[in-house]
């Protein structure tokens, strides 16, 4: 990619997460994350990153499909809004790269937060400027993408990893991974009881 996605702000000055570094280990050790799955996650993203754009199609093909996935990107008029979809996809895209790149330290949480706001009503339709009647993503739904997000990322592994137990390490480290974003996004949406 080589563009940044318009309302990408990784590398601006953040708030801090509220998350700590001492719950980052916690949850790193509730998804059972180790050097091999670092080790496998960073051999993913150099499969994953030239085919982003492919991995993005399969998703939005899933979401614009879904009447109640597709409904959080409606303006006004009760229809998708086209502009608002392309600007998040870029974000996801970048996402999936910056999942499998960046290091998990406190700027990587402090733009976890971020993302999580931006699903939840503090921050939904602000940074694309939207005037979508949905304030928030519901949290359900956000969770429940874990699976086409994680199963689907392994046809894309596999068009460039023929050792089984490579792409299996991959696509645990893919998981692990998400599920710790995922964590992390639902942060704003618990509040104290996170």
């Amino acid at each position: 990619m080589s563009t940044t996605p318009a309302g990408y702000t990784y590398d601006a000055e953040l708030a801090p997460s509220p998350v700590t570094q001492q719950q980052l280990q916690e949850l790193l050790t509730d998804i059972m994350w180790t050097a091999d799955d670092a080790a496998a996650l960073r051999r993913a993203g150099e499969i994953l990153r030239p085919q982003v754009h492919e991995i993005l199609d399969a998703w939005y093909d899933f979401i614009g499909s879904t009447p109640h996935l597709v409904a959080v990107f409606q303006g006004p008029d009760g229809r998708p809004d086209g502009e608002y979809l392309e600007r998040v996809r870029a974000r996801f895209e970048q996402w999936v790269v910056d999942l499998c790149t960046r290091e998990f330290d406190e700027h990587w949480l402090a733009y976890q937060e971020e993302i999580g706001k931006r699903h939840h009503p503090a921050k939904k339709n602000r940074t694309d400027d939207v005037e979508s009647p949905r304030s928030h993503v519901p949290m359900s739904h956000m969770l429940a993408l874990l699976v086409p997000v994680v199963l689907t990322v392994r046809q894309f592994l596999e068009q460039d990893e023929r050792d089984r137990e490579q792409v299996d390490a991959m696509q645990a480290a893919w998981f692990k991974a998400v599920t710790l974003t995922l964590v992390l996004w639902a942060r704003p949406y618990a509040g104290d009881l996170w």
